[in-house]
């Protein structure tokens, strides 16, 4: 079976959450079969940061949605935008 790379952007719902810990959180809600090789902080705008997360998984059906909605299940968690997927 081959291998899917998945990277992310995932939004905080504002400046006064943290993105430390949901950094913390969002390993112990991976789906099983999807690893984190990075994730990263960065700055957008107005004191507002994203979670650049790059993950690794099993090229299953379903997978990817299933990632999905385990990081839009944790507090604090806006919205994760998929900006690229490929095959590894």
């Amino acid at each position: 079976m081959g291998r899917v790379g998945a990277f992310y952007d995932v939004m905080p719902d504002g400046t006064e959450v943290s993105v430390d810990d949901l950094m913390t959180v969002i390993p112990k809600v991976m789906p099983a079969g999807v690893e984190i090789s990075e994730m990263k902080v960065e700055p957008i705008a107005f004191g507002l940061k994203k979670i650049v997360l790059s993950t690794v998984m099993d090229d299953k059906e379903g997978l990817v949605t299933a990632l999905e909605e385990a990081l839009l299940s944790v507090d604090g968690i806006q919205n994760v935008e998929c900006v690229m997927t490929t095959l590894l």
